[in-house]
């Protein structure tokens, strides 16, 4: 990402150059940050991964995995400029509904939010767990 002036990124998840837009840099940061501060394995994350709610399609930005394949936390990106309100959090809990997942992540690269889903309720986290811990701590 040191070069500003390209229009395109490699995104190493879906091994591709994608278009450059405000939301993809902070969704490429992440994943960076995903990878090496909380050392989630890059083949355990995937970018824009699709799914079903109702009769519509989604996307979310980054989906973690664990160690069965199983969806264990969201990642809703947005542009620096979005403010993290509580229709922003709204959108990856209405996600979860669909996927289910343990914890729940939105960030705009400037601030960042992680809960753990307790039954159904949004418990705010203080710290970014690591991989292991979610593993650990999965229903």
């Amino acid at each position: 990402m040191e070069m500003q002036d390209r229009n395109t990124i490699w995104d190493p998840l879906r091994k591709k150059e994608v278009a450059l837009t405000p939301e993809e840099r902070v969704r490429q940061w992440c994943v960076t940050v995903l990878a090496e501060n909380m050392k989630i394995p890059m083949h355990m994350m995937m970018t824009e991964a699709g799914f079903t709610l109702g009769e519509k399609q989604f996307r979310a930005d980054i989906l973690v995995y664990d160690r069965k394949a199983r969806p264990l936390m969201i990642v809703e990106c947005k542009r620096p400029e979005v403010d993290l309100t509580r229709t922003v959090l709204d959108q990856a809990i209405r996600y979860n509904m669909a996927l289910n997942v343990r914890y729940i992540m939105v960030t705009n690269g400037l601030k960042t939010i992680v809960c753990r889903n307790e039954k159904g309720t949004c418990v705010f986290m203080d710290t970014v767990p690591q991989y292991e811990e979610m593993i650990c701590q999965q229903q």
